[in-house]
């Protein structure tokens, strides 16, 4: 299914409220004049509110296992915004609140 291409201007936010923001956008290929962030990216999780019962923490660290089937970036899948995420330690997802909505991949 296509989606928006997720880019470093991009608000993503843990299932809890905290900012997260990839590591490493790729500077090669911009959209909306910002770099695109591929599926090799790991997100750090900043301000996230969960406070667990059982000891595990809060989300820290995020890595997307699906991305975009037909558009790579230096030979690396671009994420979109309807890619599946998981958040270390807590297994929740991420959510991509605002993107750009003019370059779509599939």
């Amino acid at each position: 299914m296509p989606g928006p291409i997720l880019h470093l201007g991009a608000t993503v936010t843990c299932s809890h409220g905290g900012q997260a923001l990839p590591t490493a956008p790729f500077p090669r290929v911009q959209v909306s004049g910002q770099p695109v962030v591929t599926q090799s990216a790991t997100y750090t999780v900043a301000g996230c509110g969960f406070v667990p019962p059982g000891g595990n923490g809060p989300c820290v660290t995020a890595n997307f296992v699906t991305a975009a089937t037909r558009v790579f970036a230096g030979g690396v899948p671009v994420l979109t915004q309807d890619g599946v995420s998981i958040c270390t330690p807590t297994g929740t997802p991420l959510i991509p609140v605002q993107v750009q909505m003019r370059v779509v991949a599939t």
